[in-house]
């Protein structure tokens, strides 16, 4: 299917002669439109060279700038650069299904489980064909990639499991992406997580760290079962379990042990997946033809550029460039993070010449660093934008201000129009902390009958906080006379209390060394607290 050729032909399966002739002529097919994302791109075929259309430059609402075209960005394989495909040899045209069916080396599990799973998708036919018709865009580059590693490659349907082949699936535990990666592992893997990006989304990037992961929990178990049990379960969790049956004399294989039913019914679901492969029409599904050649291509990036324009370019939706590059967390995809943009094969080939003919601005957004802690209204009018806008993009919760430091992205304009710095695009991140008055420590006694509860209903605060503040539990009760502490907000006055928990004479909290009446205790002294408070987290 591939064969050696020099690396400037790296475009032949374009309907190119080579990329040096795209470079040359700047001639190919027309640019398609991005097809639905149920239904594959049709192979690009040999047709008459026919002249390359150029997008307008798009209205960012600035002046476009007289500048030269851009250098033609490189388009190549993003598993073998330099290696052409050849899309009328007969093993492009193969059907991907047998080549991953061949490759199916697991032993196969035969329960009631596996049953139960059969069942449930036998009698849901429209999201099985939404779920394959979906993963069909992926698939070839999954395939490779386990064969490479030659691993069994039932492992290539488990993305069928986490997240029926959707790269922007994010599950209530927070696991992100096609291979649902947790964020503590997913930076385990090098799969970079900041306000740009976050990399589990990303499809390339996130199949290499999840094979990287199966590889070791396989070396570490040396079963593929117990393997994908601890992928879904915690490899921690499946050791534990292991040393259970041992201590007890049980066996140790996957099926012995004893696990949460989401795991224990993990390994029977991709069986079932792997059974309706082997046989869609004993299960009355169908499968939709995946040629066995790349679905897309990557394009390297050398300035920011805006999801927008990006699709523009591409003669694609940006819902449909989405699907492609789900990874950006912000309207702007940056050169610093070393960005290759992923794209049909025909959507790469318009991006390529529309890119290298365009002129005037690719990105209208940049990052600035907030110099100091600020409301986001007051940093929203020293950048020039709308507070709602600010926050939307930069995702600031009501009643938060932005901490010094943090990254915001903001419109380009005279003093920022820069691309966004390699450090930033690495380590970019943002802190924010509750909009609230400062808070004061108060010391008081505790009367006759105080509990954590009374206290905190008292106070106006939670029974957590004070427990927390007071380091007892929540059902805690106080000794009269007991020394407490409390939070509140600056400017208030507070009670100190007396017996049967009624108030006595006030305490201006901003008054260090004030005197409570009742019980003759004196404060501990009344500070300032919002270092105290930092430490001392808790609802306002």
């Amino acid at each position: 299917m591939k064969s050696k050729t020099p690396a400037p032909s790296r475009l032949s399966s374009l309907a190119l002669a080579s990329l040096a002739a795209l470079l040359s002529a700047c001639a190919s097919l027309p640019p398609q439109s991005a097809t639905s994302p149920a239904t594959p791109p049709a192979a690009p075929h040999a047709a008459a060279p026919a002249a390359a259309p150029v997008l307008a430059p798009l209205d960012l609402g600035q002046p476009a700038p007289a500048a030269a075209p851009q250098a033609m960005p490189q388009v190549e394989d993003s598993l073998d650069p330099g290696v052409s495909i050849n899309l009328d040899d007969s093993a492009a045209r193969a059907d991907l299904w047998a080549r991953l069916r061949d490759g199916f080396a697991m032993p196969d599990l035969q329960n009631e489980l596996v049953g139960r799973a059969e069942s449930w998708y036998s009698d849901r036919p429209d999201y099985v064909a939404r779920m394959t018709e979906r993963g069909s865009r992926y698939l070839y580059h999954i395939v490779a990639e386990v064969e490479k590693r030659k691993m069994p490659m039932e492992l290539a349907l488990l993305p069928f499991i986490e997240s029926a082949f959707n790269p922007q699936a994010l599950s209530s535990a927070k696991a992100s992406g096609m291979w649902q990666f947790m964020p503590a592992t997913g930076r385990d893997f090098d799969l970079k997580q900041n306000i740009f990006r976050d990399d589990r989304r990303d499809v390339l990037a996130s199949t290499r760290a999840a094979l990287d992961y199966l590889g070791r929990l396989h070396a570490m178990f040396g079963d593929w079962h117990l393997a994908l049990a601890a992928y879904n379960w915690g490899q921690g969790n499946v050791q534990r379990a292991i040393k259970r049956n041992e201590k007890a004399g049980l066996p140790t294989d996957y099926e012995s042990l004893r696990m949460p039913d989401e795991t224990r019914y993990y390994v029977p679901k991709l069986q079932a997946v792997k059974n309706i492969v082997l046989r869609p029409q004993a299960y009355a599904l169908a499968l939709p033809p995946v040629a066995n050649h790349p679905y897309f291509l990557s394009v390297a990036i050398d300035r920011d550029i805006d999801v927008e324009v990006a699709a523009r370019l591409a003669a694609m939706s940006p819902e449909a460039f989405k699907q492609f590059n789900p990874q950006a967390n912000k309207p702007v995809l940056l050169a610093a993070a070393g960005t290759q943009v992923l794209l049909p094969y025909d959507n790469a080939d318009a991006f390529a010449r529309n890119l290298a003919t365009h002129r005037g601005p690719l990105a209208s957004w940049t990052a600035w660093v907030v110099p100091k802690t600020m409301k986001p209204a007051d940093a929203a009018k020293q950048v020039g934008m709308s507070e709602a806008l600010l926050r939307e993009l930069n995702r600031i919760p009501p009643r938060m201000l932005v901490k010094a430091g943090s990254t915001l992205l903001v419109p380009r304009s005279g003093k920022r129009d820069q691309d966004v710095s390699e450090h930033l695009a690495e380590n970019a991140s943002i802190s924010l902390a509750p909009d609230v008055p400062p808070l004061r420590r108060v010391s008081l006694k505790a009367g006759k009958g105080d509990t954590v509860a009374s206290v905190a209903r008292r106070y106006k605060v939670s029974a957590e906080q004070v427990a927390q503040w007071n380091k007892v539990s929540a059902k805690a009760s106080f000794k009269p006379g007991q020394t407490l502490v409390v939070y509140t907000a600056g400017g208030t006055r507070v009670a100190a209390s007396g017996s049967s928990g009624r108030a006595t004479k006030a305490v201006k909290s901003g008054r260090a060394g004030a005197k409570v009446a009742k019980g003759g205790a004196r404060s501990a002294g009344v500070k300032t607290a919002r270092a105290a408070a930092a430490q001392k987290p808790g609802k306002r």
